[in-house]
């Protein structure tokens, strides 16, 4: 069954203590992120080493791997996720060795789940290399804070699951997105991709743009995948 994400971001909590790591999962499901977990540093490095995570909320004193050395095998293997160290440690010398080790943030318990949220989108800004709230596109514009998109002064009706897949290609605007990391960040990563799902959204998202004179937004590259960029 088709599960969407309503938001594309794919985010890993890594932490031992389960009552802590269900409530950090509920808050960031709740927020529309799709979230995975993993309880020891074995099974956490598993899970991000396809390098397909946006975010790894990642506890240091884990079972079996400790956070750090998970955190050094990541960054090794040169997986691009921004990593959030959570820690009971609060010394100088504590952060300045998750941060050296290549964590981007570093959170002490006990901490206010709405802090992490803060800091888990900010992270998610730096991840796309997105300052502004706002992703302006010729006419287009992307309000990723009040999850909205405009041409000029005309808001567009979209559902969630059409904001979701504009705001992931607007992040990557000039790029070309392949069909498979769209399926991986607005979908079930765990289901089978149904053969033309995403042909069929981005059909949709297409037909609403259209309506609002964004015609030629969205292209496709025969083969590879979708690029939002303005139309020459």
């Amino acid at each position: 069954m088709l599960r969407a994400a309503g938001i594309f971001m794919r985010i890993l909590v890594v932490e031992d203590y389960k009552p802590l790591r269900e409530s950090i999962v509920q808050a960031l499901r709740e927020a529309d992120y799709t979230v995975e977990s993993a309880a020891e540093g074995r099974t956490g490095l598993w899970h991000a080493q396809d390098d397909s995570f946006d975010v790894i909320v990642l506890d240091i004193m884990l079972p079996g791997l400790d956070g750090l050395a998970v955190l050094k095998q990541l960054r090794k293997a040169s997986v691009r996720a921004c990593v959030l160290i959570l820690t009971a440690r609060d010394t100088t010398e504590d952060r300045v060795r998750g941060l050296d080790c290549g964590a981007d943030d570093y959170l002490t318990k006990p901490f206010a789940l709405a802090e992490l949220l803060a800091r888990v989108r900010a992270l998610l800004r730096r991840r796309y290399q997105q300052l502004d709230l706002a992703i302006t596109i010729g006419a287009l514009t992307v309000d990723t804070c009040g999850k909205t998109a405009r041409s000029g002064d005309s808001v567009l009706d979209l559902s969630a699951r059409e904001y979701a897949l504009l705001e992931y290609l607007a992040l990557r605007r000039g790029e070309v997105v392949t069909r498979d990391d769209i399926w991986k960040h607005l979908y079930d990563p765990n289901a089978v991709m149904e053969s033309n799902v995403v042909d069929v959204f981005i059909g949709l998202l297409r037909k609403k743009l259209d309506r609002h004179g964004l015609t030629g937004f969205i292209q496709t590259r025969r083969g590879q995948g979708y690029m939002l960029e303005k139309p020459d």
